[in-house]
């Protein structure tokens, strides 16, 4: 009994003496560590006689309790003297901004994807998303491309184990799908989806990219049509003075077929390194639809015609941003993602 009122005193003494946190801490571990002086203390039941062992242990209890207590009320006002030295000597400002949180966001290709949709869209045309594993026979049989066409050499192929199945090469395959399922009804569509190209890797072409297909089917759709729809779409997105030029072409599944430009802003000083000096920037491939297309899809091309449109609207991206690298959208670096 002796003892644990001498441990007591000696640790409510050296309680008392501690001038800081990191020295009550050094305390605490000192009395109520794995090797501390109250766990053996309590330990030292063992060598009391059977008679005193209740007396001891309910002391050994009450001494353990009285140093906690006094521990607790100790850390808490060094705490709270602590804060308060905090607060006079760096006074809190409470009329500076908060520290904004960065927040996810979209990426800048799903962005681009909304943007161009949000055009079609307030021109009439209806979204549709179609799979980007497909046939053989969808993917260049019914886009008038039949086996061994060397049109299909355009197109540099990811074929699966599975005979006559590939990852699409252009979201062209969709324009069937959506004939058919139309069944002779007239369409005004686009079609915005993933495709695969086994490419070479480098800053202007990767395996994957987006492309957004445009078809429309009618009676008495006519190439003015199709120029119509175009400039609307390219002063939508590059600006109300954008001028348009159409240059002759060739796709297998258009006829005719055409290459789409705009004049680019004279005062960008990007301009003749985007435009390679001419002042015109190629946005887009179109053409009206090849009448062995439009029968494949189900229609008779006596009877109606269409336009077929298509474009990469993340290198639409690149010539909005100047930015010069499309690997730049897959390495997930957020320096390049938190500017979108």
């Amino acid at each position: 009994m002796d003892e644990l009122k001498t441990l007591e005193a000696a640790a409510l003494a050296e309680l008392a003496a501690c001038a800081d946190e990191p020295a009550l801490r050094a305390w605490y571990t000192k009395y109520f560590g794995d090797k501390g002086l109250m766990k053996a203390a309590l330990a030292g039941i063992g060598r009391v006689a059977k008679e005193l062992k209740a007396a001891y242990g309910q002391e050994a209890n009450r001494v353990k309790v009285a140093l906690q207590t006094t521990y607790d009320a100790a850390l808490a006002k060094e705490k709270a003297a602590a804060l308060e030295a905090a607060l006079t000597t760096n006074p809190l400002d409470v009329t500076l901004p908060g520290r904004t949180r960065l927040r996810g966001r979209l990426h800048p290709a799903t962005q681009i994807l909304r943007q161009v949709t949000r055009v079609f869209a307030d021109m009439g045309f209806e979204v549709v998303r179609t799979r980007e594993v497909e046939t053989d026979e969808l993917n260049f049989e019914c886009l008038n491309m039949p086996a061994h066409h060397p049109a299909r050499d355009m197109w540099d192929t990811f074929f699966t184990d599975r005979p006559g199945v590939v990852l699409r090469t252009h979201t062209s395959p969709g324009q069937i799908h959506v004939m058919r399922a139309a069944a002779g009804k007239p369409v005004r569509v686009i079609l915005p989806g993933m495709c695969y190209r086994n490419e070479a890797i480098s800053t202007r072409s990767e395996i994957q990219f987006h492309q957004v297909e445009g078809l429309v089917i009618g009676d008495g759709v006519t190439m003015a049509d199709l120029k119509g729809t175009i400039t609307a779409f390219a002063r939508r997105m590059f600006g109300p003075e954008r001028q348009v030029r159409i240059r002759s072409s060739y796709f297998p599944f258009t006829e005719p077929s055409i290459e789409v430009d705009i004049d680019w802003p004279k005062d960008d000083p990007n301009r003749d390194r985007l435009t390679k000096g001419t002042g015109w920037l190629e946005i887009m491939g179109a053409g009206m639809v090849h009448p062995n297309v439009l029968r494949a899809g189900g229609y008779d091309p006596d009877k109606v015609t269409g336009f077929a449109f298509g474009m990469g609207p993340q290198r639409m991206l690149m010539l909005q941003h100047a930015i010069d690298d499309i690997r730049l959208f897959w390495q997930n670096d957020l320096r390049f993602l938190r500017q979108f």
